[in-house]
């Protein structure tokens, strides 16, 4: 006899009571189709057809957490469908757990081998969960069954996608937005794949297409805001995910996305908040692991970052290389050249077609002709190797430091030409208006000015700034200075152009400007890199754009010491060219447009060393540090008034963290191999040597 229940309506059968449940339901009624469930429920606790509706409804009214909950106990039931389960495994991915998202999906599809859904929630578990060949089996499934489904092609294209065929992803969100022209998560995906093919114009505007289209669409925001990133404009990705964040607080991939972002503006405690925030609304997830070790390596917690790389490395999902490599990195950054090695060998073992692994071990090793791993990294960049456009650039330029330690000069600059090119072409760069803001820096920061205000500023003598082109040596000298006990080298700073940024128009801010805002400003930069010290008296910023700031430098802060690195500007250039920068040196991607630069930069310091006091401001010449180490050690701490210490000219014996292009450089002894390098490789160089003016 079947069970009734009382309510209003009188005596209802259970099968009565959930009719009108899922009528109301359908109709858009939820008070009410939850009322007819509690009084399911109440006469038959543990119903599983009432339990699968309240979690639909908790579902769809945000509450994943209470849905996860009815679902579970509703699959609990001896005869659960198979729907039931396919429901749970979708519920499960989207909170991160993947490992029960792929049960739930698997006992979906045994008991119901025909159901679409479930083989199409299985298919995107799978993909999450790093598993992309059996992705593909089971959408290509789905697509087979529902051809012109718009969902199931957008899904086929992501496992692609995620498989590197980033042709096959293409044409498969091509096939959904053909269907469905509106259909915001695949011009959302769209956006992902433009951006990797360094599309970011286009993948920018196909991202907020997607969510004019769904103004709720999570994952477009964070697309948006990565293409923003790319274009280093942190503070407009900030703008997005904060947006995001507004209507979906616990968002962990916007918690964590906002986390890089926030770690590219130095505002590390910040970030740090964020991504911990991440993880707590996403325990499960590997990237929010990933990201958080990012953050705390960033604040030199290496501990505590390696323990979150391993922590992303057990737990299922798409991060596992990711964090393998970060984890490589660090023992890099940290001076653990021979585990760093071994590390980024298991993660080739394991992903042997990882260009960032590749590329990141490239730069630990010294290549000789015929070395195997060469042909390993060519083979990278066959059309069907599935590379990205990132990916594809970065092994160009390994292999371009590859040839060029081999001796294999034509190679190395097919492959540098090539890399520097694909680079050159996703970013904004304009020659002519960068030299003519390089002269208005210097006519602004004029002598009258520089002595009208020569007093104005914060008065501490904390901060050592070590300015010049980058690859002329500033790691180097950084390395010194930071070898004293009274000196902390904080590496590369964006505090100043920060403070700069929020000024307004530069150098024509430095106009609006009075004795009362300097000091203010002086103050504020002291007070942004004083905990950087870690206690000494002074800090090292080796940011080397910070050359086109020295007149203000001047003024804000009258005691600081501005070391200005210099060296053979041809060697500089090459330098520059043979690397893929992580921070954005837009100049550095063209032979002629580096000449053009370096000029400019050459005039712009020549008027710094005319205006500034001798006590205050000291140039170092690369050649003569290679030359005379201690000499030019010695000379540098007497201008900072220190005493003499040894450790200065044992500078590879220090530990401390290095992150910049130099890293495995300053691990060494000095060494004299690199001083007149370009001649050797003039042939190569002739746009760059007539735009300095060098007969080629």
């Amino acid at each position: 006899m079947a069970r009734k229940q009382k309510g209003a309506d009188g005596d209802l059968s259970i099968e009565e009571a959930l009719n009108r449940a899922n009528a109301h339901w359908n109709a858009g009624q939820a008070d009410q189709a939850e009322l007819f469930c509690q009084r399911v429920l109440a006469a038959w606790p543990g119903q599983a057809d009432a339990l699968h509706l309240m979690g639909l409804m908790a579902h769809a009214y945000g509450n994943l957490d209470l849905a996860l909950q009815h679902v579970r106990q509703a699959c609990q039931a001896p005869r659960a469908p198979a729907l039931y389960f396919s429901n749970l495994a979708e519920m499960c991915r989207q909170r991160g757990l993947l490992a029960e998202a792929e049960q739930a999906g698997r006992r979906a599809t045994a008991l119901g081998p025909d159901l679409v859904a479930a083989w199409n929630n299985l298919g995107i578990v799978l993909q999450e969960s790093g598993k992309l060949g059996e992705s593909v089996t089971c959408l290509e499934r789905v697509v087979a069954l529902h051809p012109n489904s718009p969902e199931a092609n957008n899904n086929l294209g992501n496992t692609w996608k995620r498989l590197g065929r980033l042709d096959k992803a293409e044409a498969f969100y091509g096939k959904a937005l053909s269907l469905n022209p509106n259909y915001a998560e695949a011009h959302s995906n769209l956006s992902n794949l433009l951006a990797e093919q360094g599309q970011t114009e286009r993948a920018a505007a196909e991202a907020r297409l997607a969510i004019d289209l769904n103004p709720r669409l999570g994952d477009a925001y964070i697309n948006l805001a990565a293409a923003e990133m790319s274009r280093y404009r942190y503070a407009e990705a900030l703008r997005w995910l904060d947006a995001l964040l507004a209507f979906a607080p616990a968002h962990g991939g916007g918690l964590s996305a906002r986390a890089t972002a926030l770690k590219h503006l130095d505002q590390l405690d910040e970030a740090l908040d964020a991504a911990r925030r991440g993880v707590a609304a996403s325990p499960e997830n590997a990237d929010v692991h990933n990201v958080l070790g990012q953050i705390l390596q960033a604040l030199n917690r290496f501990d505590e970052a390696e323990e979150c790389f391993e922590r992303a490395l057990r737990l299922p999902g798409t991060a596992a290389e990711s964090a393998q490599v970060n984890r490589a990195t660090l023992l890099m950054e940290t001076g653990r050249k021979e585990q760093a090695m071994a590390a980024f060998d298991a993660v080739l073992d394991a992903y042997p077609n990882s260009a960032s692994g590749w590329f990141n071990r490239a730069d630990l090793k010294k290549f000789s002709p015929g070395d195997p791993d060469i042909a390993g990294m060519e083979e990278l960049l066959r059309p069907d190797s599935g590379q990205s456009f990132k990916d594809r650039m970065s092994i160009h330029f390994a292999l371009g430091k590859a040839y060029m330690d081999a001796g294999d000069d034509d190679r190395a600059f097919r492959h540098l030409n090539e890399g520097n090119r694909m680079k050159r072409s996703s970013i904004a760069f304009d020659a002519d208006a960068t030299a003519e803001w390089m002269k208005s820096i210097a006519k602004t920061f004029s002598p009258a000015l520089l002595k009208t205000f020569k007093s104005a500023g914060c008065d501490s003598s904390l901060p050592i700034f070590v300015v010049g082109i980058p690859r002329s040596g500033t790691t180097l000298v950084e390395q010194i200075l930071a070898s004293h006990p009274e000196v902390h080298g904080a590496g590369e700073l964006s505090a100043l152009q920060r403070l700069i940024d929020s000024l307004g128009d530069y150098p024509g801010c430095a106009a609006r400007l009075g004795a009362e805002d300097f000091a203010r400003l002086g103050r504020d930069y002291v007070a942004r890199v004083v905990k950087l010290a870690e206690g000494r008296p002074h800090v090292v910023d080796k940011m080397p754009a910070n050359f086109l700031y020295a007149g203000l430098i001047r003024l804000i802060l009258p005691n600081a010491r501005i070391v200005h690195c210099r060296r053979d500007p041809v060697d500089t250039c090459l330098s520059c060219y043979t690397k893929l920068f992580s921070a954005e040196q837009a100049f550095a991607y063209d032979l002629t447009e580096l000449g053009r630069f370096h000029r400019g930069y050459q005039d712009l310091t020549a008027h710094w060393r005319k205006t500034s006091p001798k006590d205050r401001f000291i140039e170092v010449d690369y050649e003569a540090v290679v030359d005379d180490l201690e000499g030019q050690a010695r000379r540098l701490i007497d201008f900072l008034g220190l005493p003499w210490d040894e450790a200065c000219v044992r500078f590879h014996e220090n530990k401390r963290v290095v992150r910049t292009a130099s890293v495995n450089q300053v691990r060494q002894p000095i060494y004299k191999s690199s001083a007149g390098r370009w001649r050797k490789h003039a042939r190569h160089l002739t746009p760059l040597l007539e735009a300095l003016g060098i007969e080629p």
